[in-house]
C-alpha cells in the first residue's frame, strides 16, 4: 500500500470524528504521492522544487500516474504549485481507484440505484494494515490525517517528521490548506452578502 491509499482509508475510516472536505483531501493526497516518490528516490527536492530523481516510482498505478505528471524539464515545478494542479478532483480519482479494486464498495439504499449508494470501506487487509500504521502513529499518515481534521484513536502527541524534504512537502500541504480555508471563508461570505442585497431588494 502507498501512503495516499493509507490516507484515504483512514480518513473515511474516521469519518464519526468529522466529515473531511474532499478538496483538502485533494491537496493532502497530492502531498502524501510526493512523499511516496521522495521515499522511492524518484524525486528530489531542490530548496522547495521538484526535481527528478535516477529511481522508478513504486508499483502501484496510481503513484506511476503522479510520476507521468511531473514537470521535468527546468524550471522545475514548486511543491505548492504541484499540489494545487495534481490535487484537483485527486480524492475522486482515489476512490474510484479503491472501489475498481474492490477496496470501496456501495452501500445500498432503499428506493435508490446501487450507483447512487454512499461508498464505504470493506473489511481487508488493506484496511486493517492502513489502521495498523495510523493507530502506531506513524509520522507522515498522522501529520497528513490530522491536517485535513482527521481525529480519533490517538491520544499521544503528533510525532515528529525529521526528514527536512518530507517536513517541506508537509509544510506546502499546511498552507495550501489554509489558503483553500480562506477562499471558502471568502466566497461563504460573498455568497452570504449577496443574498442580504437579494432580500434587500425584495427578490
Amino acid at each position: 500500500m502507498t501512503t495516499p491509499r493509507d490516507l484515504l482509508i483512514v480518513a473515511m475510516d474516521m469519518e464519526s470524528s468529522g466529515p473531511v472536505e474532499q478538496g483538502d483531501l485533494s491537496l493532502a493526497l497530492a502531498g502524501a504521492e510526493l512523499i511516496d516518490l521522495l521515499s522511492a528516490e524518484a524525486i528530489g527536492l531542490d530548496g522547495d522544487h521538484i526535481v527528478p530523481g535516477h529511481q522508478s516510482a513504486p508499483a502501484d498505478h496510481l503513484l506511476d500516474e503522479a510520476a507521468a505528471a511531473l514537470v521535468r524539464e527546468t524550471p522545475y515545478e514548486s511543491v505548492t504549485d504541484w499540489l494545487w494542479r495534481r490535487g484537483r478532483g485527486l480524492s475522486a480519482g482515489y476512490q474510484a481507484a479503491l472501489e475498481a479494486e474492490g477496496q470501496l464498495t456501495r452501500q445500498r439504499r432503499r428506493g435508490v440505484s446501487f450507483r447512487a449508494g454512499r461508498l464505504v470501506l470493506v473489511d481487508s487487509p488493506t484496511r486493517s494494515r492502513a489502521a495498523d500504521r495510523w493507530t502506531s502513529d506513524e509520522p507522515v499518515l498522522v501529520a497528513l490525517a490530522e491536517a485535513v481534521g482527521v481525529r480519533g484513536q490517538r491520544t499521544g502527541d503528533s510525532p515528529d517528521v525529521t526528514d527536512d524534504a518530507v517536513a517541506t512537502v508537509l509544510a506546502a500541504v499546511n498552507d495550501a490548506l489554509v489558503e483553500l480555508s480562506a477562499v471558502r471563508q471568502r466566497r461563504a461570505i460573498e455568497d452570504a452578502a449577496f443574498d442580504n442585497i437579494w432580500r434587500g431588494s425584495g427578490g
